[in-house]
């Protein structure tokens, strides 16, 4: 009699402990959604604040892109207008040359 007693006072302890187990399991796990809730809304937050500047990130990339390629068209631009320059320069001089040593052959030419 006290043996059967014993069992059925075992079997109800481990009834409530796999009851008390599986509340507490309950618990924590409700607990750890509310503690999980404030570093999610950090988290979002964070991610919101990153993809933000990655766009402007993007965005200054690709106005630097557009400098540069302004940059390098104004450069050739440039050198095509200097090589023209200096092309002119050189058959203007030919021209000056061409004009001085006629005007000495003129001068050669004329009496004293």
């Amino acid at each position: 009699e006290l043996w059967v007693s014993l069992e059925e006072h075992q079997d109800a302890l481990e009834l409530i402990m796999s009851k008390y187990r599986k509340q507490m399991l309950q618990l924590l796990e409700g607990r750890k959604r509310e503690d999980a809730e404030p570093v999610l809304k950090v988290h979002q937050a964070n991610s919101g604040e990153i993809e933000s500047q990655i766009d402007r990130i993007c965005e200054m990339g690709e106005v630097m892109r557009k400098a540069v390629q302004v940059d390098d068209e104004q450069f050739f631009k440039v050198q095509e207008k200097l090589a023209q320059l200096e092309l002119e320069n050189k058959e203007l001089r030919e021209l000056l040359s061409i004009s001085k040593e006629s005007f000495e052959v003129g001068q050669e030419d004329l009496p004293d």
